[in-house]
Order: structure tokens, then sequence, then C-alpha cells
């Protein structure tokens, strides 16, 4: 089993797999209700989060398995100044896989670098949120069908967005998609995010307007303005 940093990671084929093995588990639970017996999941959660945590540990309890971790760096050893580093390591010696959030960017990897057991990055800053993105595709194709010839409107803080960073990295491996990036000129998409368009040659357009916009679209996906992530509120 190996670690899932970033949705880049998984080939199209498995994406789908995974997508295929969620629909199964959608519709028959109880074949999957002790395919974790006897492991345990670590949920490293170093910044808040409500959905992401429960949602790791509601799973895992469904398929058998047990959890142990922590939903904030302050009840952690990190408020005395381990390092993820050492985090990983002695976490390893505890469960049979990590899901990790944390405030910076690539603090995941590091973890996966360290640890002898997989790592699962559950969002590190403004960069990536893999798992979040895997469910968005499963709503995406329990609604449409597939993930080709789609226009997908993303509205809100794509500048910290990791959610939105994640998706189109995912959707932009498919056949004819295209993209309208609707926000407020301060929170536009990131030129790294962009570049990756431009070499892709994927279609898109920037806007400020979800009432020009939103005629032309199959989706539409929604972000809040991540504020904890400002350097700046001016």
């Amino acid at each position: 089993m190996r670690s899932l940093i970033d949705i880049s990671e998984l080939t199209t084929g498995e994406i789908e797999e995974l997508i295929g093995v969620a629909n199964d588990i959608i519709a028959n639970p109880e074949k999957y209700s002790e395919k974790c017996r006897s492991k345990k999941l670590a949920t490293l959660f170093f910044e808040p989060s409500t959905r992401t945590r429960l949602s790791f540990e509601a799973a895992m309890l469904e398929l058998g398995g047990s959890v142990l971790g922590f939903s904030e760096a302050q009840s952690s050893s990190a408020s005395k100044g381990e390092s993820v580093a050492d985090t990983a390591k002695v976490i390893s010696c505890y469960a049979d896989i990590i899901a990790m959030r944390h405030p910076k960017e690539g603090a995941p990897l590091v973890a996966a670098r360290n640890a002898s057991i997989p790592v699962i990055n559950a969002g590190d800053g403004g960069h990536c949120h893999p798992t979040q993105t895997l469910a968005d595709l499963l709503t995406i194709y329990r609604e449409k069908g597939g993930f080709d010839n789609l226009t997908v409107g993303f509205c809100g803080d794509l500048k910290f967005g990791r959610t939105v960073h994640s998706l189109i990295s995912a959707l932009i491996r498919y056949k004819n998609v295209r993209f309208v990036l609707i926000s407020p000129n301060e929170l536009k998409l990131p030129g790294y995010v962009k570049d990756k368009l431009d070499k892709e040659g994927i279609e898109y357009t920037e806007t400020d307007s979800l009432e020009n916009s939103i005629a032309d679209l199959d989706i539409l996906y929604m972000t809040r303005v991540q504020k904890e992530r400002f350097f700046n509120e001016e």
C-alpha cells in the first residue's frame, strides 16, 4: 500500500477503479463491514476540521477498523516542538495508516517520507486535498456519468482553495474539459495552476460574474473564502 499526497499520483484508471469500489460500497455496505478489521487509522489533524476528520473516522469504523489521533496541534507533541517527521515515525508504531491535515504545504509529504506506514493527505495549507477530490469525482460521476465534455465553473476563493487546485489537476486529464474561473481579482487561480492548464491546452476563461456564466456550466463548484490563509486582509 502506498501513500496518497497529490491526486496526480493516481492514474485515470486507478481513479475510475476507486469510483467503482465506492459505488459498490454504497450499494453493498455489508460486504465491506469487516475489510479493515484489526486495522488502526491515525488521524493527525494539525488544523481544525469537522467534515474531513469525521468522514475519515466514520469510514474506518464502517469498515470495521478503529481510530486514534488528535484534532488540533495543541493536543499533540507539536506544541512542544516535535517535528512532523518525528511525529510520523512515532505514530508508525501505533497505527496501520495515517490521515494528516496540516496548515503548511508539503507537511504530509514530509510525513510520508519518514513514516513506515502509508500517509493520506487530508489537506495541506492552500496546496491540495486529494481525498476531497476523489469524493467530488464520485459525485460528478454519479450525476453526469463520466468526466469528458464538461464545462466546470469554479467560484469563490480560487487562490487558496486547495480543493479547487486538486479537482482541476484531476479533470485536466479527461477529454474536452473546459473551465470557467469565477472570482474577484484578489482571489484568482494561482499562476502555477494556470501554467498547468496552458501546458495541457485546456480552455479556460476568467470572470468575476457568476450571473453571466452560470448558464454555460454543466457543474458549478462553490468554495468559501479561506480567510485563515490570508497574509493581509486589506
